[in-house]
């Protein structure tokens, strides 16, 4: 099965940038859609960003336009660039696929943002 590692959180101040990867065990990558998520304290998990097997990408309204998310089907990797970011981006992220019907997640990374 798929497993999933993610690397690249720590603690910026508000508007700095970070890029959160995402490495990916298994053949079957290039054919997965892969997603990063967050859970903040005290709430839901959300999802950030998605990008399918074939590029296309989507975003949470509240991370548009600052948020970017890319794969490298070469590496096995995804990754999501978080650019002007703010105190309510503060979470830990996870990376996440669905692998023969079963939902993967990664351990997490913590995201905190300072004001």
């Amino acid at each position: 099965q798929v497993r999933l590692v993610e690397s690249g959180g720590g603690l910026v101040q508000a508007g700095g940038s970070l890029r959160l990867s995402c490495a990916a065990s298994g053949s079957t990558f290039s054919t997965n859609a892969m997603g990063w998520y967050r859970q903040a304290p005290g709430k839901q998990r959300e999802l950030v960003a998605h990008i399918s097997s074939g590029g296309i990408t989507t975003y949470a309204n509240s991370v548009k336009g600052r948020f970017t998310i890319s794969r490298d089907n070469a590496k096995n990797t995804v990754s999501l660039q978080m650019n002007s970011l703010k105190p309510e981006d503060t979470a830990v992220y996870y990376c996440h696929t669905v692998d023969r019907n079963l939902g993967v997640w990664g351990q997490g990374t913590l995201v905190t943002v300072s004001s």
